[in-house]
């Protein structure tokens, strides 16, 4: 049986006592980030073995090497500037940044690598396996005629460090999210004879229940312009902490790209199909159960409403994630791992294990029903 972490529970519990009811998106922050029994704030995550889902980057280094590729050709489109400044959100213990160094791509002397992460643990552990230096020898001055300081040295990428939030300085380079917008916070609304109201969580007897209360004024007129028809019942998620990050993300690149990877749907879409279809937990590698059941110990995630990110500043290119591995020479690294299996497989050298490994890693990132499903969206700036 799976365990409630007790301050988690007492944190919930006294917030619910204070208040009669939290929003769903508090809910949704204290139960996966919550530092003392968060899902997240407790090390839960993607991996194999003992995790509880597994991401692109954790399938293998493979998706590592062709994002290597995409960032190669961005940073030659932007004219090869040092520093080139790679900001990945969500960064877990570090897998995506693991491979990519390995892939040794054309711009790591200009490379620096920004790892963003909120769970402290998860931070611990990308030091165990990257060398991880301060911010300064990233962000600091660009010249040191203003304060005396040592300006940022050139040619030595890459460089790795690591932070809980967005950097503020602005940056000529990528920034990454990887299956972070679906962990965000959400507010539910559900439509009614009386208007849109929106779930909020309460205690009964011990146990967390949903509430129905009338949206405020300002949501209201958010969900009806987003479905001015919506039909009586309907569910959809409110997004605005992930249109809040897009706003930080495209702030903080001066010059560059801003690279979305999700599963994603839209408002109407998602106002179509019942909420437990786009509102999911997973632990194990398995689903999960109800979101308010025993909070912190799995993953609460929905999927992405790009029409609500779209609001704010519209996608340069949109695909599904198998399309864009493609695009940017998977089938080629599939190609070169079956020469290097087929010269190498007599004497059974790591290598060619390597090799061999790269067409079952394929299969996964471009399976239609699971990761090539997941779709990239990309905005451009500059």
């Amino acid at each position: 049986m799976v365990e409630l972490a007790r301050p988690l529970f007492e944190e919930l519990t006294e917030r619910i006592v204070r208040n009669g009811s939290i929003r769903f998106d508090e809910y949704m922050e204290l139960a996966l980030y919550y530092p003392d029994g968060g899902f997240f704030g407790s090390g839960g995550g993607a991996g194999r073995a003992s995790a509880d889902f597994i991401t692109s980057p954790e399938v293998g280094p493979l998706f590592g090497a062709v994002v290597a590729e995409f960032l190669d050709a961005r940073w030659q489109e932007l004219g090869c500037p040092d520093p080139f400044v790679v900001i990945e959100a969500a960064a877990g213990r570090g897998a995506l940044a693991l491979a990519i160094r390995a892939a040794e791509p054309a711009c790591s002397a200009a490379l620096r690598y920004v790892l963003v992460e909120r769970s402290e643990l998860l931070r611990d552990r990308q030091a165990r396996y990257l060398p991880l230096v301060h911010p300064f020898e990233i962000f600091g001055p660009a010249s040191d005629e203003d304060v005396g300081l040592r300006a940022v040295d050139q040619g030595i990428g890459p460089l790795f460090c690591s932070l809980a939030d967005l950097p503020a300085e602005a940056i000529r380079g990528v920034v990454i999210a990887n299956e972070l917008l679906d962990n965000l916070p959400i507010r539910i609304l559900e439509r009614t004879q009386n208007g849109w109201f929106e779930l909020r969580v309460t205690l009964a007897d011990g146990e967390l229940e949903e509430l129905l209360v009338p949206a405020d004024p300002s949501v209201q007129r958010a969900a009806d312009e987003l479905l001015p028809q919506a039909l009586l019942g309907v569910r959809i998620p409110l997004q605005s902490q992930a249109v809040h990050w897009m706003y930080q993300a495209l702030g903080v690149t001066q010059a560059g790209s801003v690279l979305v990877i999700d599963y994603c749907a839209s408002s109407q879409d998602m106002a179509e199909r019942r909420s437990e279809e786009w509102l999911r937990t997973y632990r194990s590698h398995g689903r999960g159960s109800n979101p308010l059941m025993v909070p912190g110990t799995q993953d609460i995630t929905c999927e992405v409403a790009v029409d609500q990110l779209e609001r704010f500043s519209a996608a340069f290119q949109r695909c599904t994630q198998a399309d864009w591995l493609r695009r940017w020479g998977i089938e080629r690294f599939v190609d070169e791992g079956r020469q290097i299996w087929s010269e190498g497989a007599a004497a059974g050298n790591l290598a060619a294990v390597r090799g061999r490994s790269r067409v079952a890693e394929a299969e996964a990132l471009l399976d239609p029903g699971g990761l090539g499903g997941f779709e990239v969206l990309e905005w451009r700036i500059g």
